[in-house]
């Protein structure tokens, strides 16, 4: 009988465990989290009390996180931080909450987006057949210190919003044989220390189907090794709305899917703070669109910064309210 119960009760965690994973992913990138937390900003519930950050974020339907990691950051409250130690200690926490965990490379030691992507300077003078060594070594490391610390990342992106490209001008999409290298020794670190985790590729304009063909294109040619492509979604950076651009999302999903068979992921979205109906919509109808893609190819839509309150980061794109409560836009994650 007790042997019975033990397999009983192994197979509902079993179970469990397997329909978690499958589940659609609503989340939210909390990279600026810790240091909120230790410059002092309070987090309070919709009734006024004070409450930790992810269970805010978890009772409005939120399942993941998103962390990003710099090489060799300052201590600048905004654009420092998120070192090894410190994504460490942020992924055990989310994952102590039930949450999936998502990291981030942005291969710099500071911000790396489709402005700028520049080398960590400790790698600056390096040669291209160490900076492929940097990126291995840099990637194997960090997801084995997760690991080591009993958490292994669901999903590892290797690069930031990199439609032109990481680590310039060595990695630029001017030089795409070299790009195509640096971003297979990504993909080799992370299956390394897992072959399970799934590896994702990232660009942004999520809506501008010619920018994706154009990069994947050319990654296929380059024989880039990757899982899942990821997208980010801003209507406001455009300056359109997202009722002007959300067919054009929805046709990109669906194009990436059939033309390159992979999975696809809203890894960044956001609206404006201060029109709250307006960025709700806009979750719901981003959500919407992902759901749609045909056989559930469509996994989930994360938000960057929710609780970046802009108060603190003078970012206009959170979805936090200025007396520290969530905005109600992020309903559209529990309620879609």
């Amino acid at each position: 009988m007790k042997n019975i119960l033990k397999i009983i009760a192994l197979s509902v965690l079993f179970a469990s465990c397997k329909s978690s994973k499958s589940a659609f992913v609503k989340g939210a990138d909390v990279g600026w989290l810790p240091q909120m937390e230790a410059t002092g900003y309070k987090f309070y519930d919709q009734d006024g009390t004070e409450k930790e950050c992810l269970q805010l974020l978890k009772d409005r339907g939120m399942n993941s996180v998103r962390l990003r990691v710099w090489v060799n950051p300052n201590d600048d409250k905004a654009s420092g931080h998120c070192s090894k130690e410190e994504t460490v200690a942020m992924a055990l926490r989310a994952q102590k909450m039930g949450m999936r965990v998502m990291i981030n490379f942005h291969y710099s030691d500071s911000w790396a987006d489709p402005a700028k992507q520049n080398k960590p300077a400790a790698w600056k003078n390096h040669s291209f057949p160490e900076l492929l060594n940097d990126v291995y070594n840099h990637t194997f490391e960090v997801i084995s210190a997760l690991k080591n610390a009993g958490v292994t990342p669901e999903w590892v992106q290797v690069g930031n919003e990199i439609p032109g490209g990481m680590m310039w001008p060595e990695g630029s999409t001017d030089n795409w044989n070299q790009l195509g290298q640096l971003l297979n020794k990504g993909y080799d670190a992370v299956k390394a220390v897992d072959k399970n985790i799934k590896v994702i590729v990232h660009v942004d304009e999520g809506n501008n189907n010619a920018k994706f063909r154009t990069f994947f294109d050319n990654a296929t040619a380059q024989k880039v090794k990757y899982d899942i492509i990821g997208l980010s979604y801003y209507p406001y950076w455009i300056k359109k709305d997202y009722t002007e651009t959300i067919a054009d999302l929805e046709f990109n999903l669906n194009d990436m899917v059939k033309r390159y068979n992979k999975d696809v992921m809203i890894v960044e979205v956001g609206g404006e703070d201060d029109k709250i109906q307006n960025t709700y919509e806009l979750l719901k109808a981003t959500i919407e669109a992902v759901k749609k893609v045909p056989n559930n190819r469509g996994l989930g839509v994360m938000y960057w910064e929710p609780q970046g309150a802009r108060s603190w980061s003078h970012y206009a794109l959170s979805a936090w309210l200025e007396n520290g409560q969530p905005s109600p836009a992020l309903d559209a994650f529990k309620e879609n």
